[in-house]
């Protein structure tokens, strides 16, 4: 057996490994997260894991930043077989062991070799025995001394552990490895000891609890430092996937709860939208600077180390003093680490559904900041009416604010003003979130103009989007009744019913963009009406009674009208001569492309509503379009049917672009 003498040899073996590892066009991790299956059966799969097996050490762990599938030599082999009976650098940092068990895994599916099945319960036991009492892991296992003892959550070395033990312990079917149930409760153990740590971990600031650090004292659970440039503080990058962690959770309990709220609020508290940062790079692309630069509205950033007093973010050179600014530290460590990070974006991102879900109710530090509004007829919320959770909204916010709405029928007339920009309206289920009223032309009886005061919900703020809801005029055949009327720019709805008889939907605002995905919508008489451009996906369009779909009033020299692309138009059986829309402005614009249509759609299809003018400058076009309603030639002469040049140019990007970018898919 080759004995090394002195751990400055291990170090230059691993690095010659690594540096030749920096050669390959393909990195270690992403050969490991390959989604063809089959490919771990190839005779290159087979090759690699040769190599993951020898770099494991027999008591079960993994070093790190080896690029495992690099060719090695005869002698590299030999001193690898020599180390594996030592425990020299095993560890979990940087993704290491929990990604080598994740590969063999997916070896042991494709190709039932015992030894990589081995190899994997060796590497879970390693996570086993290498947990604190208190449930934290430290960073080298066996103990490494220096910082390496702390309990680790830099880079999601903890969490990483945590997500394997989870799968295990709820014998999930993402390990293809099943281990013995002795184990399995053993993991069970250890993943709610785990849970506990991080509870008992998170930083109460003036008795407020906040977030985590990246290293926990293993005794005390103080914030401990690690290198000189890695003081104690909070973090902006490792507590979001704690969180992330704890929200995956089911039926949390009342202290994950509050946990997860609490580190929700800071995230907000310490967000920063005044900076972007910039990279410099050389003609190689790589970065040979960053520079932090002043912004307005810019998207939001946390910083890496935040005071565990003030939230200050602070930076660090290897001297190990705080700088209060990036360009204040050397270019070394100024570009050679992440000291911003966007990671609380996600958390922030499902919170509201998580919150809903886990019937919480805004805190105060939520309607201190107010991203997050629930509303609940039994009480559980902060409002039991949607309107009023409208008036909480602040005006012109920079972030998004999410109203929530619990299963129930609200009957009431609801208003989102021009200065509630940036709202989200969320139901919990589109059967069972109802928005209904029952106003009509009649009833408001306020002259010509009455239809449109008609409205059960009214969206003037731009950039607004609504999910899983029904909007519903129940007035029944009272003459122009609308469900949903919305003149804001940017508004989105998805998964949303929308329900009434004559003018159900009306669509305005200068040059407003809008657009309906997987929605359903019915009506009797022009139920889709107005002169925004707006672009309807996978819709099923409904007619009740035989009439006409649309009437567009698309202003003269607007590019695109009433876009439908890719929906069902379907109707009662009692609906049998429907047309597909007419003019109420002489510039009408409306186009079905890759559309079924049903029987009811009269084969002339279009009718000029007594305008012979409109026959000259509508523009009302098919293409591609399929079922016993699509009748291209029997269509009136003044329609079109596109060529697939001219319908390619119908693209969500030509539709609906906007000075704010890719609006449509947030």
């Amino acid at each position: 057996m080759i004995r090394l003498k002195n751990t400055a040899l291990v170090f230059l073996f691993f690095l010659s490994i690594g540096l030749t590892a920096q050669n390959t066009y393909k990195s270690w991790s992403e050969i490991i997260r390959k989604s063809d299956a089959s490919w771990f059966a190839s005779a290159e799969a087979k090759r690699i894991a040769e190599n993951v097996l020898l770099y494991q050490r027999d008591i079960g762990g993994w070093p790190k930043n080896i690029q495992m599938q690099q060719q090695l030599t005869e002698t590299q082999k030999k001193d690898l077989t020599a180390l594996k009976k030592t425990a020299v650098e095993t560890t979990t940092d940087n993704g290491a062991t929990c990604q080598e068990m994740l590969f063999m895994s997916k070896m042991y599916a494709q190709v039932k070799d015992e030894r990589y099945k081995d190899s994997f319960l060796k590497g879970l036991n390693y996570l086993l025995e290498a947990q604190y009492a208190n449930g934290g892991w430290p960073q080298f296992y066996p103990l490494k001394k220096g910082y390496y003892t702390h309990i680790t959550y830099n880079d999601d070395s903890m969490v990483n552990i945590l997500n394997v033990i989870k799968a295990v312990a709820d014998e999930t079917d993402y390990y293809s490895i099943k281990p013995s149930k002795e184990i399995v409760e053993k993991s069970k153990k250890a993943f709610d000891k785990g849970i506990d740590c991080i509870l008992k971990t998170q930083y109460k600031q003036n008795g407020v609890l906040t977030a985590w650090c990246a290293q926990h004292d293993e005794v005390t659970l103080a914030p401990a430092n690690a290198r000189a440039f890695e003081l104690a503080s909070l973090s902006g990058y490792e507590s979001a996937k704690i969180v992330l962690l704890l929200m995956s959770l089911e039926k949390p309990s009342p202290e994950i709860v509050t946990a997860v709220k609490s580190a929700v609020a800071w995230f907000e508290k310490t967000k920063i939208t005044n900076l972007e940062e910039k990279r410099v790079l050389n003609d190689a692309g790589k970065i040979i600077d960053k520079k932090m630069i002043p912004a307005t509205n810019a998207a939001p950033l946390w910083a890496r180390f935040m005071d565990l007093e003030t939230n200050e973010p602070f930076f660090c050179d290897r001297d190990g003093i705080k700088k209060k600014s990036l360009d204040q530290i050397g270019s070394e460590r100024r570009n050679g680490y992440s000291w911003y990070t966007e990671a609380p974006k996600e958390v922030l991102k499902k919170f509201p559904d998580w919150a809903l879900k886990n019937g919480t109710k805004a805190g105060a530090a939520e309607k201190k900041n107010v991203t997050l509004i629930t509303v609940a007829q039994d009480g559980s919320g902060d409002f039991t009416k949607i309107q009023d959770a409208v008036y909480a909204c602040p005006a012109f916010p920079y972030e998004k604010i999410t109203i929530m709405v619990k299963n129930g029928t609200y009957n009431e007339k609801v208003r989102i003003p021009e200065w509630n920009t940036n709202v989200i309206l969320k139901g919990e289920s589109k059967e069972n979130t109802i928005i209904t009223f029952d106003d009509n032309f009649s009833k408001i009886a306020l002259g010509r103009n009455s239809t449109f005061y008609t409205y059960t919900l009214l969206v003037e703020g731009d950039d607004f989007a609504a999910s899983n809801l029904t909007i519903k005029n129940t007035s029944g055949e009272r003459g122009q009744a609308i469900a949903l009327s919305v003149v804001a720019n940017r508004a989105k709805f998805s998964n949303c019913n929308l329900l009434g008889n004559q003018d159900t939907l009306y669509l305005s605002g200068k040059d407003a963009k809008q657009y309906f995905k997987d929605c359903y919508i019915e009506g009797t008489t022009d139920f889709i009406f107005g002169s925004a451009t707006a672009l309807f996906e996978n819709c099923t369009i409904h007619s009740i009674k035989s009439s006409y779909i649309t009437a567009a009033s698309t202003p003269e020299g607007t590019p695109f009208g009433f876009v439908f692309k890719n929906c069902k138009l379907t109707a009662n059986p009692e609906a049998k001569d429907v047309y597909l829309g007419r003019p109420w402005r002489i510039y009408a614009k409306t186009v079905y492309i890759n559309c079924e249509m049903g029987s009811q759609i009269k084969a002339e299809g279009w009718e000029n509503w007594s305008k012979p003018e409109a026959e000259k400058n509508a523009f009302y076009a098919e293409y591609n379009c399929t079922g016993a309603g699509f009748q291209p030639t029997k269509r009136v002469s003044w329609s079109h049917q596109l060529s697939k040049k001219e319908a390619g140019k119908y693209t969500i990007e030509n539709i609906l672009k906007d000075k704010t970018a890719n609006w449509y898919s947030n």
